[in-house]
């Protein structure tokens, strides 16, 4: 029988209740690391609902259309280690890990949903076992291929158990960026905590849905990211798995970002005291109540409508554009702003297996990026908004020469210098 590609949920995935409210509503969207090969495709390209819900019961915010994993996942086309931003984070990330661990000589680490490998890269740098897990087969080659050992699996219980019995537990159990792609959510985080060592952490990060709601990052609402995490959603979501948090870090890293430290519940019996108070914090800020998040909807049609504007003007006036990146985060905004090659002819990526390709929904072509150096466009649209300083470096002869850049969140506008 085959399996469905789309399915509904009826309950929350944390909870397990069905008390789930609609407040953001981003149309019908394809998948936003679909990107296709040629013409020819776009006519058979597939769209789903891409509706945001609060869970009124334990605040997590999540979405109810679930695409199936092996369509996701198997093969990717997202790798970490073009960034140099992404690379310099993960050294400071993994030596923040074996500091604060005192991870040395017969310690092992796991990373869940490894990707290349640039984070693990280090540990094994500094003689530590180390051991990734990564569902897409052809990113895991390429983790292999540079001397990071990685088991191409989708990670949960099960698998989890079979690491152990195969390689034993480890000192840290690392996620990140990852947790949100989950549809079970707990039993992820069980896995986790099946993979731990007498006395080790689980590592994660993932965006924190304050920054997103603050800064109106709705671009990064797309199919793959099912849940969008409150350290209130967080807490709850790791004691029944049977975790403590002991620690929440705040980084800058996609827009802002949560690395949360967990323990086993043999370990301690309540999450940190730190931590309830961050929990209240956000009940008084607004992060549980559905009121704050249809405002938050409002916020976004609002910002839709004011880069169209902008677009639209400089393109009135004889302004030529183009735009910067083809993250995933820039399909849910091209599609849900219905930019087009009519205000934007192409974008640029620094990642070859994105290049010659056709952005999904909006089927801009995504060139080289020295394209920006030939063609010489007036304003650039970075569409990849969190690697913006990265860019602007890398761009000097462009901006140099009179080109500008154009932020789409949270204002559309010119960049700052």
């Amino acid at each position: 029988m085959t399996r469905p590609v789309h399915t509904c949920r009826t309950t929350c995935r944390s909870c397990g209740e069905g008390s789930l409210t609609r407040f953001l509503e981003l149309g019908d969207q394809p998948l936003a690391n679909a990107f296709l090969r040629s013409a020819e495709e776009f006519a058979a390209e597939r769209r789903y609902p891409l509706d945001v819900y609060l869970c009124e019961t334990c605040a997590l915010v999540q979405l109810v259309d679930v695409i199936d994993p092996e369509v996701l996942f198997r093969d990717y086309i997202y790798v970490t280690g073009t960034s140099r931003t992404m690379t310099d984070h993960f050294r400071g990330y993994a030596e923040a890990v074996m500091r604060d661990l005192g991870l040395g000589a017969g310690d092992r680490v796991y990373e869940v949903a490894s990707n290349d490998g640039s984070l693990l890269h280090n540990f094994g740098a500094a003689g530590i076992e180390m051991l990734g897990v990564e569902p897409a087969r052809n990113v895991a080659k390429i983790a292999r291929d540079r001397g990071v050992p990685t088991v191409s699996e989708f990670f949960g219980l099960e698998t989890a158990r079979g690491l152990v019995r195969d390689h034993g537990p480890g000192s840290a159990v690392m996620a990140n960026n990852v947790l949100a792609h989950v549809d079970d959510t707990l039993d992820f985080l069980r896995g986790m905590r099946e993979l731990l060592a007498p006395g080790g952490r689980v590592v994660i990060e993932a965006p924190y849905l304050g920054e997103l709601v603050d800064r109106l990052e709705y671009d990064t609402v797309y199919h793959e990211h099912l849940c969008y995490f409150s350290i209130t959603a967080l807490a709850g979501l790791f004691e029944r798995a049977s975790l403590r948090i002991e620690r929440v870090d705040h980084v800058a890293v996609h827009g802002g970002s949560l690395r949360v430290w967990a323990v086993a519940d043999s370990e301690r019996a309540d999450h940190a005291a730190e931590v309830l108070r961050a929990c209240e914090e956000e009940r008084n800020r607004g992060l549980a109540d559905i009121d704050g998040f249809r405002e938050f909807a409002d916020r976004v049609a609002a910002n839709r409508s004011d880069l169209i504007e902008l677009l639209r003007g400089l393109r009135h006036d004889g302004q030529r554009l183009a735009a910067y990146g083809a993250p995933a985060k820039g399909n849910t905004l091209l599609n849900y702003c219905g930019l087009g090659t009519d205000l934007i002819p192409y974008t640029v990526d620094k990642n070859p297996m994105k290049v010659g390709l056709f952005t999904p929904g909006m089927h801009l072509p995504v060139r080289p990026i020295e394209a920006i150096a030939s063609d010489r466009p007036d304003f650039v649209l970075v569409l990849a908004w969190n690697y913006a300083e990265e860019i602007a470096r890398q761009e000097e002869s462009f901006l140099g020469a009179g080109g500008r850049f154009l932020v789409p969140i949270p204002d559309p506008g010119i960049m700052a210098a």
